[in-house]
C-alpha cells in the first residue's frame, strides 16, 4: 500500500466511492445522534466507560489471569500469542486437529488484523465470512474500508453484481434475475450461508468483551450469523485482543448501552450472545481462547496513546470524520481506518514504514471524533502527540524493550519551521520586528509558498497578513490603559 497523501489522492477522484460514502456516513451519524439524544445521561456513561477502560488497562495483567483462570474452570482452553504469527500458528494447529479443512467465520477485526484468513488458506484451510458486509467482501476480493460496515464503499448494484459473478465459485450461486433490492441480496445472502452453517464443524469468532469474573465472552450483532457460528460448530476458537476485557458484568452494563447507539444507532443489538467455556450436549464442546498481543503492550506503556486501547470499535469516529468521509478506508492502509485506526494501526505495528508514520497526519484536527467516541479517547491529542514522535523521533517501546526512534525521512522542513518558530516565540523582540516586516510587505507576498510548502498551499488559501500586527494595534488603541477599556 502506498502512503496514506497517494492512495488518498486517488481516491478522492472516484465519485462512485465519495457518493457512497457521504450517503452512508452521514446516515449512519444522524441515526446515531438521535439515539444518543434519547439518553439523559449520556454524558455519564461515556466517562463511566473512559473510568472502567483506564482502570481494567492499569490493572491488565491481573485481569488477565482472572480471566484465564475462569475460562479454564468452565472448560476451556486458553492460548497466549504475542504476535500474529504466533496467533495464526495455533489457530491452524486447532482447525487441523479437527481434521476440518473449512471453518465458518463472525466478523472479526482481531483475525483480520492478523491476517487470519490468508494464513489459513495457506495450509489448505477455507474461511468463509458470515456477516454480510464481509461477505461482500471477500466475494468481491475486497478489502474492507469500515470498522462496522466493511462494504460501506459498495452500493447495491455494485454488490449485485459480485453475488451473481462470484457466489457460484464459494457454494450456492445466486439466484437467476437477482435484483439489486435489499430484500433479495440478503435472502440470497441467507441461503448462500445457511449450507455452510449447517455444514462446518469449526468456528472462528472473536469478542466485543470478555468479562473477567465468569471468563464469558460478548458478541453483540444485527443478524443473527454471529449466533448461528457459536452455537451450531462442534468447535469454537475465539482470538481476542487483550484489550478487550472487563472486570465485571457490571462494567459489562455500561458497554451494552453505549456500544449499540454508537455503531448502529440501535438501543440494543438484536443479537447479545455470551458463551463461558463449554456446557455438555449444548454448544461447542471444544472451546478455544486466543489472547493476542501484536503491540498492545507496547502501546499501554505510552502515557498518551495507550488510551487508544480503550477503543470498543464503534465506529462512530469515522463516521464524522471529514478526511475519512473523502478518502475512504482503503487510503488507511491499515484493518482500522479512520481517526481511530491513524492512532491505533502506528501504535501496533511501530512508524517505522512509510504509510504508518503519514497515517497520524491522515486528519484536519477539529476534534469531531473525540466528541462522539463513547469512551473520550482524545484522537486529536493522540495525533498530535504521534506527529511529534514521528519529526523528532524520540524513546519508544517495541517488544517491550525501550528503543531511540531517529526522526523520520522527510520531515527537515517542518523540524526546521517549528525551531525557528520556538526561538521566535520566544524572543518577543524579534517576533514583533518579523511581524511588522511582515505587514509592510504584505503586498509583494505570494499567493502559494515554494519549495516543500507547495503541497500544502495548492488546496488552501494563505492567509492574508494584516495591514497592522496585532500588537501595534493594542498598542495604538489600548495603549497604557491598564484596565483594557479602549481609547475613546
Amino acid at each position: 500500500m502506498p502512503s496514506f497523501p497517494k492512495a488518498a489522492h486517488e481516491a478522492v477522484h472516484n465519485q462512485t466511492l465519495r457518493g457512497n460514502l457521504r450517503h452512508a456516513t452521514h446516515t449512519i451519524r444522524a441515526k446515531r445522534a438521535n439515539a444518543v439524544a434519547e439518553v439523559s445521561d449520556w454524558a455519564e456513561l461515556r466517562e463511566a466507560g473512559k473510568q472502567i477502560k483506564d482502570h481494567t488497562l492499569r490493572h491488565l495483567d491481573r485481569y488477565l489471569v482472572q480471566l484465564e483462570e475462569a475460562v479454564t474452570s468452565a472448560g476451556g482452553t486458553v492460548h497466549w500469542a504475542a504476535d500474529a504469527d504466533e496467533a495464526n500458528r495455533i489457530v491452524t494447529y486447532l482447525v487441523k486437529a479437527t481434521g476440518e479443512s473449512e471453518v465458518v467465520k463472525v466478523k472479526s477485526m482481531a483475525t483480520q488484523e492478523i491476517g487470519l484468513n490468508e494464513a489459513l488458506e495457506a495450509e489448505g484451510i477455507n474461511a468463509y465470512e458470515t456477516d454480510l458486509a464481509e461477505l461482500i467482501v471477500q466475494l468481491g476480493k475486497d478489502r474492507p474500508s469500515h470498522i462496522l460496515v466493511p462494504a460501506i464503499h459498495r452500493n447495491r448494484g455494485e454488490i449485485r453484481d459480485i453475488f451473481a459473478r462470484e457466489m457460484s465459485e464459494w457454494g450456492r450461486p445466486a439466484p437467476e434475475g437477482l435484483t439489486d433490492t435489499p430484500a433479495e441480496l440478503a435472502e440470497a445472502a441467507r441461503v448462500h450461508l445457511r449450507e455452510k452453517f449447517l455444514r462446518a464443524k469449526v468456528g472462528v469468532s472473536g469478542a466485543n468483551f470478555m468479562v473477567a469474573e465468569t471468563g464469558t465472552l460478548v458478541v453483540v450483532e444485527s443478524e443473527g450469523n454471529g449466533r448461528m457460528c457459536l452455537t451450531l460448530p462442534e468447535t469454537l476458537i475465539s482470538v481476542v485482543g487483550i484489550e478487550k476485557i472487563v472486570p465485571t458484568w457490571q462494567d459489562l452494563e455500561v458497554f451494552l448501552q453505549t456500544l449499540p447507539r454508537s455503531s448502529t444507532a440501535e438501543r440494543m443489538n438484536p443479537y447479545t450472545s455470551t458463551w463461558t467455556g463449554t456446557t455438555d450436549e449444548d454448544g461447542p464442546q471444544s472451546f478455544h481462547l486466543v489472547l493476542i498481543d501484536n503491540g498492545r503492550t507496547d502501546t499501554l506503556a505510552d502515557e498518551v496513546g495507550r488510551q487508544a486501547l480503550r477503543c470498543i470499535r464503534c465506529s462512530a469516529c469515522l463516521n464524522v470524520c471529514p478526511v475519512y468521509e473523502r478518502a475512504g478506508g482503503h487510503a488507511y492502509g491499515s484493518v482500522y481506518p479512520g481517526p481511530i485506526g491513524a492512532i491505533l494501526s502506528p501504535q501496533l505495528r511501530g512508524t517505522q514504514s512509510e504509510i504508518d508514520a503519514s497515517l497520524p497526519y491522515a486528519s484536519s484536527l477539529c476534534g469531531a471524533c473525540y466528541d462522539v467516541c463513547p469512551v473520550a479517547i482524545d484522537i486529536p491529542e493522540v495525533l498530535v502527540h504521534l506527529r511529534e514522535r514521528i519529526v523528532e523521533g524520540g524513546v519508544v517501546t517495541r517488544d517491550g524493550a525501550k528503543v531511540v526512534l531517529k526522526p523520520a525521512k522527510g520531515h527537515a522542513a517542518e523540524r526546521a519551521a517549528m525551531r525557528a518558530a520556538r526561538w521566535a516565540f520566544g524572543h518577543p523582540g524579534a517576533l514583533r520586528t518579523g511581524q511588522r516586516f511582515a505587514s509592510r510587505t504584505r503586498r509583494f507576498h505570494p499567493r502559494t509558498l515554494p519549495g516543500p510548502g507547495k503541497a500544502w498551499s495548492e488546496t488552501r488559501a494563505l492567509p492574508t497578513v494584516p495591514a497592522e500586527p496585532f500588537r501595534d494595534w493594542w498598542q495604538r488603541t489600548h495603549g497604557g490603559n491598564k484596565d483594557g477599556g479602549g481609547a475613546k
